[in-house]
């Protein structure tokens, strides 16, 4: 597969693909033409003598003091090195990938002062698999100056030979911000996917009352969400037991059960609301100054704050919190007789003197209080207006808030994992018949972690089943869709 770059087109799903499984990317010919116009613009105002931030002139602070012209590739390596100031652990690979992909698409769009001959520099490093070297920490989002400073640098080295304002170009960017996202938004989708699959088993291992999937739930209250998670519920628990009728145990489920819907409606109305946000960003020119290249005026812009994304991001984690949150409830239940109708602990038999699963309900517990934690928002954290004589006196926080919906998902698979072992456990000891995606959902769950016996220890590691739901062979899309996904 090979990912064509127009600035216009990028999707999420073209940056998995570059970003994790190494698709092959390329410029059309009109974002090189496009590229080739914007760079005769900028040298006609260098040649007549204009005034124009970040090409004839410093940056912050030090916009009024003016470039030489012999002075140009010094100051372009200066910017560079004097923006080395991240902080922390590397990126992971698949973050440099996307951010590298997301700043040549913002090339692409020939609305700034980067040159096709740049914008080829960048797709030869994904297509020649170049590690570079990018730090977590450091960003406000307001245009990734310090990382965006560390992929040019590992990027250039030390032969930094720029065009005039193409040092400024590879800074004024939030393609780390973007990418990043991107890739924790895909995470999100997956986890909600096979969160959704957990949650149809809790209902099988309650012996809930299957009522609130029934179509006029959404019909009556229409969400796209709500109708979206009750129909994928429905074809999940198709052909179980518990749509006879008289089956349920109680007229009213506790309602972290009764909410299923509801709760993963919401999350999947906000998961669609960030997604759109990311598709704009992925093909936004984020930078500072913006070129019009058809009156050929230079614009002094904001188009680098990305609060449209950071508010989303926010939103995706705020949402995500409640569905952490019940998924741990509901395993707790499962877990405790009174409630369960099912032996204390989901022992093999009532009566054992075992704990069995009884120590994964504090387990989760602690799980889900962290990632609680991690719903804070973010986009309004500010920590000094002072820097640049007071310009630069707000900030989006977008890496952060990107990062930390990557932290939330990665502790919400851990508590998916302990549910699905949880309702697994509940689903035996209950020994009735299951839907058809339930009952794959079990096969599956059952291939990483067996029953557990009276005289079974717990397991000792749950990383295979962790390893399956991070997989996505326990998504919806995988298990309800007629056919057992394969395990790797």
């Amino acid at each position: 597969m090979t990912v064509v770059l127009t600035g216009r087109t990028l999707t999420l799903e073209r940056v998995l693909a570059v970003a994790r499984a190494g698709a092959e990317v390329e410029l059309e010919p009109e974002a090189l033409e496009r590229m080739r116009r914007a760079r005769a613009v900028a040298d006609r105002a260098l040649a007549a003598g204009e005034t124009v931030y970040g090409l004839s002139t410093g940056v912050g602070v030090r916009k009024r003091a003016l470039v030489d012209a012999g002075d140009q590739g010094r100051f372009n390596a200066r910017l560079i090195l004097n923006h080395l100031v991240g902080q922390g652990e590397a990126a992971p690979d698949e973050a440099v990938r996307a951010t590298l992909l997301v700043l040549a698409n913002g090339f692409a769009r020939g609305s700034g002062l980067a040159g096709p001959a740049l914008a080829e520099r960048v797709v030869s490093a994904l297509n020649d698999g170049r590690r570079l070297r990018v730090r977590m920490l450091g960003s406000l989002g307001a245009a990734d100056l310090s990382a965006l400073a560390d992929l040019a640098h590992d990027l250039l080295g030390d032969d930094v030979r720029l065009e005039p304002g193409e040092g400024l170009a590879l800074l004024s960017s939030n393609a780390f911000s973007t990418g990043l996202s991107a890739l924790a938004i895909a995470d999100l989708d997956r986890l909600l996917e096979t969160a959704l699959v957990a949650g149809a088993l809790d209902l099988e291992a309650f012996a809930a009352n299957l009522s609130v999937v029934d179509p006029a739930v959404a019909r009556e209250r229409p969400y796209p969400g709500l109708a979206t998670a009750a129909a994928d519920l429905r074809e999940l628990l198709a052909g179980s037991a518990l749509l006879e009728p008289g089956a349920a145990r109680n007229l009213q489920d506790p309602l972290t059960f009764r909410c299923l819907p509801q709760v993963h409606g919401a999350a999947r109305d906000a998961l669609s609301f960030v997604r759109s946000q990311l598709e704009i960003e992925l093909n936004a020119a984020q930078n500072n100054p913006l070129l019009d290249v058809a009156s050929g005026r230079f614009l002094a812009v904001g188009n680098f704050d990305s609060l449209p994304l950071t508010t989303a991001l926010d939103l995706s984690r705020i949402a995500l919190a409640p569905v952490l949150t019940s998924a741990n409830e509901r395993l707790v239940k499962l877990l405790q007789a009174p409630l369960s109708g099912l032996p204390e602990g989901l022992s093999e038999r009532t009566g054992s003197a075992e704990d069995s699963l009884s120590e994964f309900g504090p387990a989760g517990q602690a799980l889900t209080a962290e990632a609680r934690l991690l719903a804070q928002p973010v986009s309004f954290e500010l920590a000094s207006s002072a820097h640049a004589e007071g310009l630069e006196d707000r900030a989006t926080m977008a890496p952060l808030a990107a990062r930390r919906l990557a932290e939330m998902v990665s502790l919400g698979e851990r508590i998916v994992t302990i549910e699905l072992l949880v309702a697994c456990q509940a689903i035996d000891l209950r020994g009735q018949r299951l839907g058809e995606g339930t009952r794959r959902a079990h096969e599956l769950v059952r291939r990483c972690v067996p029953f557990k016996s009276e005289q079974d220890p717990i397991p000792p590691t749950l990383e295979p089943l962790r390893e399956l739901v991070q997989s996505g062979a326990l998504s919806s899309r995988s298990v309800g869709a007629g056919h057992v996904a394969s395990v790797h």
